[in-house]
């Protein structure tokens, strides 16, 4: 179930299903030109990079986006016919995967407001769920959820802190965790310990990074 998951640095996440899943592709350090479908969750450079895209994508990837991003595409090296732009609530499926696009947004910074429409997503593969938050904090959208693996910012600053994020994940008490964007642009080394150790005899944390 979360066996599958790589959590390639910062946001930067792969998913190996019956479909190669990219989320946010950035310092990917092997050009792997594997990807079957690329989901960006908004336009941040952390999280969108047409350098580390060049390295993932092939001629029938396709890469979903968030619509406030229509005009930042033209260097992703990705034509239109193969892009699909989403807004929250959004649904779509994909060579066999279910896709939603749900809100991502801050609550009291400026970092992510909610007008913007940046998004994270719930991804259906092989009877899993899986929930890439992006970045975003607690608010009344990501608290109703539903998922089997959620992969939630731990790192503050522009996300929520790992107690802000255990509590988020006890509220919507997937079978797994998995801490993100922590260690690097965001958060330190240490908050995705912190985070499993929150959720210790309450939900399985898997630390991937």
């Amino acid at each position: 179930m979360y066996e599958e998951v790589q959590v390639l640095t910062h946001s930067s996440i792969r998913i190996a299903g019956n479909q190669i899943i990219y989320f946010d592709p950035f310092h990917v350090e092997e050009e792997t030109r594997d990807a079957d479908i690329i989901c960006v969750t908004h336009e941040h450079f952390d999280h969108y990079s047409p350098e580390d895209l060049a390295k993932v994508k092939n001629a029938a990837t396709i890469l979903v986006c968030p619509k406030s991003m229509k005009d930042s595409l033209s260097n992703s090296g990705i034509s239109e016919e193969f892009t699909e732009l989403v807004a929250p609530g959004d649904e779509l499926e994909i060579n066999g995967v279910r896709i939603q696009a749900v809100p991502a947004y801050n609550i009291g910074k400026q970092f992510h407001p909610q007008q913007n429409q940046w998004v994270g997503y719930l991804v259906t593969m092989n009877e899993v769920t899986y929930y890439i938050a992006g970045d975003t904090d607690i608010n009344e959208d990501v608290k109703k959820i539903q998922c089997d693996v959620a992969m939630i910012p731990v790192g503050g600053t522009y996300t929520m802190t790992a107690e802000e994020a255990a509590e988020l994940a006890e509220m919507i008490h997937p079978k797994a965790a998995v801490p993100t964007h922590y260690g690097s642009v965001a958060g330190k080394a240490e908050d995705g310990q912190i985070f499993a150790d929150m959720l210790k005899d309450k939900i399985n944390v898997i630390l991937k990074m």
